[in-house]
């Protein structure tokens, strides 16, 4: 049985035990939509969705191991909250067709895209022991800050941090080192491109154009990542020549410096034309599936990708994932959590669309000049925050939707609203562990391989002093 297979078989037991199967059940009524209006709906629909969000945000620090073993079970409950009474209020046709199109237009090619992208760059391993100076670790900052826009900050931080780590296991200051690299590859570089950042995929699939985002925000991404390496090579420097001689360097210096599974970046090339393609190939060809239409590009698109994957398994030798640590732990939470959010979201950006007709009216008026156009320097704020605490990817989604949701006005008058959105999503994950997935894993690896990284606040200290002031001057610079 494949790693594949296995996780969807467990899955599949797990979503029968959780009571799904009667849920969909229930639901599998008419496939005609009806229109939900979010100006009549409470408040109190969008507890689900900020429940699964402050689980996300609370549990891991709050119970780790309580979260480990059940944060499915509590995903798979906020979602049952949510759907259990919206069918009874709305009528299972309603509420068939949320799910429904949740899960094909937004959940399925989001998470098949991360798998892919996962999957590839975990099939690569750095050969070689690097010495750690500040010109190599800036020179690896860099590279890796490129990297996160074409093969997403989960992808370069899995193949860049271990061979960091090894550069620098012989210096007695080396936190910082991890510290940047979340600030730089983890976060702020992949803001180019919708393969770096999942809020990003999410706009691409909303209809915002592959190249939009690095023709809009390159300068952004630019002046923070210039100003970030520059910090990280005085610190670094600073740091190097107090340490004076270096301690004994447990790596062995008897490894050729190369690449393990080198074929996975032809792999990486084919995840990038089958975005492409998507994206530009329109053949007008679309299926109505219960309401939802699923056109042919973003299913050639997500059958590619699964079949890169497969073959990703199948060609990588078992020894690279070992080197790697590969593990399918990451993207089974990744699954769950971002299942239960995909569902618990729909009330939430319908209650956004109705704009200040609707529950939401206040935080559309917060974002809003007086004469009623978006204030771009407070969704960039806004946006940030949100995602800093809670989780970039439905965060993007709630405030694309609260600028109106079009992606063809966002692009064209709104531009800089959505450039704003756009930018304060990607880059203010990097002000918490939480705000971004790639944050916590590249945490895990450091202490895993004996750097002592600062707490959940210990860590907010260094990324609130250094970056909020640097994103202030974005907002003067960019978004006023």
């Amino acid at each position: 049985m494949t790693p594949i297979t296995d996780i969807s078989t467990r899955l599949s037991r797990r979503f029968v035990r959780w009571g799904a199967l009667p849920l969909i059940a229930l639901l599998a009524g008419p496939a005609q939509a009806a229109t939900l209006d979010g100006s009549q709906l409470s408040v109190l629909w969008a507890v689900p969705f900020v429940g699964i969000l402050l689980s996300i945000a609370i549990w891991p620090l709050a119970g780790p191991n309580f979260w480990h073993h059940h944060f499915g079970k509590i995903a798979a409950a906020w979602a049952l909250a949510f759907l259990l009474p919206f069918a009874l209020m709305f009528g299972p046709g309603t509420a068939w067709a949320g799910l429904v199109h949740a899960l094909l237009a937004e959940y399925l090619p989001f998470i098949v895209l991360l798998t892919a992208l996962f999957t590839v760059s975990g099939g690569i391993y750095i050969r070689g022991n690097l010495r750690g100076t500040p010109l190599l670790n800036t020179a690896i900052l860099l590279v890796g800050g490129v990297l996160a826009s074409f093969m997403g900050t989960t992808g370069a931080s899995m193949l860049l941090i271990r061979p960091l780590i090894r550069a620098n296991d012989n210096r007695r200051h080396n936190a910082h080192v991890v510290i940047f690299f979340i600030f730089v590859v983890s976060n702020i570089g992949g803001s180019l491109t919708p393969l770096g950042d999942p809020p990003l995929f999410l706009g691409f699939l909303k209809g915002v154009s592959f190249f939009w985002t690095v023709s809009h925000i390159f300068p952004d991404t630019l002046f923070l990542v210039v100003t970030l390496l520059v910090m990280f090579f005085l610190l670094d420097s600073w740091l190097y020549k107090r340490e004076g001689v270096q301690r004994h360097d447990p790596t062995p210096d008897d490894e050729r410096f190369g690449f393990d599974g080198a074929a996975n970046f032809l792999l990486l090339g084919c995840v990038v034309a089958l975005v492409l393609m998507s994206g530009i190939w329109k053949p007008g060809v679309v299926f109505n599936v219960f309401g939802t239409e699923v056109g042919l590009p973003g299913l050639v698109r997500d059958i590619g990708m699964v079949a890169v994957t497969l073959v990703s398994l199948a060609i990588t030798p078992k020894a690279v994932h070992a080197s790697n640590q590969f593990g399918w732990g990451p993207m089974q939470e990744v699954a769950k959590l971002f299942a239960g959010i995909f569902l618990t979201i729909i009330p939430v950006i319908a209650m956004l669309q109705a704009g200040v007709n609707g529950p939401f009216g206040a935080v559309v008026r917060a974002v809003t000049h007086a004469d009623g156009t978006p204030n771009p320097a407070m969704y960039f704020w806004a946006t940030g925050m949100l995602s800093a605490f809670l989780d970039n990817a439905p965060t993007y989604l709630v405030f694309f939707n609260t600028a109106g949701g079009d992606a063809a006005q966002l692009m064209g008058p709104l531009a800089t609203t959505l450039a704003a959105v756009s930018a304060g999503s990607v880059f203010m994950g990097a002000l918490t562990y939480i705000g971004n997935a790639p944050n916590l894993m590249v945490k895990a690896i450091a202490e895993d391989r004996g750097v002592k990284m600062p707490s959940f606040f210990g860590y907010m200290a260094w990324s609130f002093g250094i970056l909020v002031p640097l994103f202030v001057i974005v907002t003067l610079l960019f978004f006023r």
